[in-house]
């Protein structure tokens, strides 16, 4: 059994690297349309036996059951990786042979990028990465069985999960993909977007909000 797994922390903290540029109901906005973005490429999975969100938001909550997807929630998230962790410590448990982290921050990922990953031949014990556009982050992060290493989401965590993998002895397969490496954190992913995001909902409430004029003043 395979299973997607999402992590998303309380709504009110979301995207506070873009507070430069956008007020706290904007960031709200434009991690909702991200999501709905990422929601279309979940759903039309074909790989994915289970979608697996773990929060502590109940929004979140909601938005995950009216999906019809699992959902773990937490009092609080103390890290993403404590959460990604104890969620895939749980799946494990559960049956679940391969979890595949993913952000609701990569609006461009389509469903067969996922179904890429979770159809890749790895042997466990194994793991699987998608750097971010920077290669210093991970994008996507699969594991095989979930809980063979701790996760090291935060900065550097391409570098460190690698370190990760060799010590628990696991294979590793770095897949580049620039549909999932490109994630909203910064303003220069903001304006990446722009000339990529066609046909999203993410764009549409960029151009809403007026992301280029307000960057130029």
């Amino acid at each position: 059994m395979k299973a997607i797994l999402l992590p998303v922390k309380d709504l009110s903290n979301v995207k506070q690297r873009l507070a430069p540029l956008l007020s706290g109901p904007e960031r709200r906005e434009l991690f909702r349309a991200m999501l709905k973005d990422v929601t279309g490429a979940l759903n039309q999975s074909k790989a994915a036996d289970r979608i697996v969100v773990v929060t502590c938001d109940p929004w979140m909550r909601s938005y995950a059951a009216a999906q019809g997807w699992d959902v773990l929630m937490e009092r609080q998230q103390t890290s993403e990786s404590d959460s990604v962790d104890r969620a895939s410590s749980i799946l494990r448990g559960q049956g679940v042979q391969a979890v595949l982290r993913v952000p609701a921050d990569i609006p461009l990922v389509q469903a067969e990028d996922l179904d890429l990953l979770l159809h890749a031949g790895t042997i466990p014990p194994a793991a699987l990465l998608v750097p971010s556009r920077d290669r210093t982050g991970t994008n996507a992060l699969l594991r095989r069985p979930p809980d063979i290493f701790p996760s090291r989401f935060g900065k550097n965590s391409f570098l460190l999960h690698h370190q990760e993998a060799e010590r628990a002895g696991a294979s590793l397969t770095v897949v580049e993909n620039t549909r999932i490496s490109l994630d909203l954190d910064e303003a220069a992913d903001l304006f990446e977007f722009l000339e990529r995001g066609h046909g999203t909902l993410t764009l549409q409430v960029l151009e809403q909000i007026g992301i280029v004029r307000r960057a130029k003043t």
